[in-house]
């Protein structure tokens, strides 16, 4: 009895059923592995395209990003733009006044009409900035 409580081989029948059963179990480990390689594969592949989506997406939202802060800078630019334009267009209305331009002739040019003396009058500022001058 103390040989039957031991393992010992058993040499297994080699018959047209056992060889059967033996194939089934070749086909199933067989079949496990080709599973778990197709997984494996598939998960490789699921991962390679969300992280290539997540890189997608977060290099889009910097792109995003830097164009409104180049539209804010763009909007505050073009706001300058129409001020100045708005400035022209009143200077432009100025100069097709002949009183005003012959107003400005005067005073940037020294220009004068006939029998009329031009005194040079210092403005405020400059008076000051004259003070100034002296005290240094």
């Amino acid at each position: 009895m103390e040989e039957r409580s031991s393992r010992a081989t058993v040499a297994s029948i080699q018959t047209e059923y056992v060889r059967n059963l033996q194939k089934q179990q070749q086909r199933k480990a067989a079949r496990k592995v080709r599973l778990f390689r197709r997984l494996a594969i598939l998960g490789i592949i699921s991962a390679i395209f969300f992280g290539a989506l997540i890189h997608t997406h977060f290099k889009q939202k910097q792109v995003l990003a830097d164009k409104e802060q180049q539209k804010a800078e763009l909007t505050v630019q073009l706001q300058e733009v129409q001020a100045e334009q708005e400035l022209l267009e009143k200077q432009l209305v100025k100069l097709d006044d002949d009183e005003y331009i012959a107003k400005l002739a005067r005073k940037e040019y020294f220009l004068s009409d006939r029998n009329e003396i031009i005194f040079s009058i210092p403005e405020k500022h400059q008076k000051k900035d004259g003070n100034m001058e002296g005290k240094e």
